[in-house]
């Protein structure tokens, strides 16, 4: 048996495995701008990835500002995937700078029309398609001070002020107010013994366009394809005309003297100027500023609720490596917890309907007391048109706004005509006045 086992044996040694050395990770780039704190954020986020992922090494990328970003974007240094404005998305579509999204987050089981408010959708969304995920959705809303005003003491002497709805959470949501409580909230914050103003409104489109939608009003003269402004309509003269009563009065508002000593925010800071509009990204800054107590309302009300909203998404670039790869990086980056993250650094109002109403967000042991406030507001929020340039927009009328809401009161039927004309030297350039361009215009109304 021993010799017929011997004889049943290979004699040739067995042949070494062959193994393939493991894949190498595709590298990507991650771009995105803001304070350091914020970029911290999104730094921790990525090394949380990158710590688990083995097929992709992704690199953070980080610019200071958003005109940053977008100047580099131009010069043709596009990240693999990035945070973007809604207000680029004209752009970044043109240049063809981004890959849409549908298959790919339908391939990966993105549960995305019950998770992301349908505005927000939309607001990145062209030719049928998703062209970037929403990622921030931060309406304006009206911070104030709350040692200069106080609601409880307005209501006390009989003034106009917001009541708490006694069924709703006070660390929630606070109802809305008229444009008339809004009037007695700058006069009760003006105190000039205390060298306190009331109220500050920036004299943009932006700053203005809360309330001419509130008063039935429009800005653009299209919903979709504008050719002009549509300030001297009607109704957006009547909605200006009501508004304008309250930030042309000199007793309530910061004069041009102040505003050449320090900037509105500056002013807020001290404790010397009662409301100021902004978005969530204004929080961190001002819960560092020691004894200043301040709250976030909705925008006020002329007619119906109205406001408008810094939006922001991620987007894929059309020209990444490896697209199935940097879709994989996407679907952690808005995915709750990642998205949880940065929300807690405070700055991000997350477009995540599960995170906005989270304490990530909310963060009740800190100011605004009223944070749900943000995404109450989302509802009431109108999305402009896509305009490749709005800077040039704002640059075009940016005098004429300013001589709006000035003390001297202007023929307003006269000047919002103008401004409408200047709008189409951007908006529609074939069609505006003869030899008129954008800067001109903006050059005429800064002599």
């Amino acid at each position: 048996m021993a010799g017929c086992d011997a004889d049943q044996q290979d004699p040739s040694p067995a042949p070494p495995t062959q193994t393939s050395p493991p894949a190498r990770p595709t590298d990507l780039t991650f771009g995105v701008w803001g304070a350091d704190a914020e970029v911290a954020a999104y730094r921790a986020m990525v090394d949380d990835y990158n710590t688990d992922s083995v097929t992709s090494e992704i690199e953070l990328q980080s610019w200071p500002t958003h005109d940053a970003f977008v100047a580099s974007m131009r010069d043709g240094e596009v990240p693999d995937l990035y945070l973007v404005s809604r207000g680029d998305l004209a752009m970044v579509q043109e240049e063809g700078l981004n890959q849409p999204l549908l298959e790919l987050l339908d391939e990966r089981g993105v549960n995305y029309t019950d998770d992301y408010a349908r505005d927000a959708l939309l607001a990145f969304s062209a030719d049928n398609e998703l062209q970037c995920m929403p990622y921030g959705i931060s309406p304006m809303v009206i911070y104030y001070n709350t040692d200069l005003i106080d609601f409880d003491r307005m209501l006390a002497r009989d003034l106009p002020a917001p009541e708490d709805d006694e069924e709703t959470p006070e660390d929630e949501v606070r109802e809305g107010w008229t444009f008339e409580q809004f009037t007695a909230a700058a006069e009760f914050a003006t105190r000039p013994r205390r060298g306190s103003t009331g109220v500050y409104i920036d004299p943009t489109l932006r700053g203005l366009a809360p309330f001419v939608y509130s008063g039935g009003g429009d800005l653009f003269d299209d919903d979709n394809e504008p050719t002009s402004l549509a300030l001297s309509e009607d109704s957006s003269q009547e909605a200006l005309s009501r508004t304008l009563e309250l930030l042309r009065d000199a007793s309530v508002t910061l004069s041009d003297e102040q505003l050449e000593e320090a900037s509105p925010m500056e002013w807020f800071e001290r404790g010397k100027l009662g409301m100021i509009a902004g978005f969530r990204s204004l929080t961190p800054d001002l819960r560092e500023i020691d004894g200043l107590s301040f709250d976030v309302m909705p925008m006020p009300t002329l007619d119906s609720a109205a406001t408008i909203g810094d939006i922001t998404g991620l987007c894929v670039s059309s020209e990444a490596p490896n697209i199935a790869k940097a879709a994989d990086f996407l679907v952690h980056a808005v995915s709750a917890e990642p998205v949880a993250r940065v929300a807690r650094a405070g700055y991000l109002a997350p477009a995540s309907l599960p995170v906005a109403v989270s304490e990530d967000f909310l963060q009740p042991a800190l100011q605004p007391e009223h944070a749900g406030v943000f995404s109450a507001s989302i509802r009431d929020m109108v999305v402009p048109p896509l305009i490749n340039d709005y800077t040039a927009l704002q640059a075009a009328v940016a005098g004429s706004l300013r001589l709006m809401l000035s003390v001297t009161v202007p023929d307003l039927e006269a000047l919002t005509t103008q401004i409408d004309e200047q709008s189409r030297a951007v908006l529609d350039p074939e069609l505006a006045s003869p030899g008129e361009s954008a800067s001109e215009s903006a050059s005429q109304d800064a002599d």
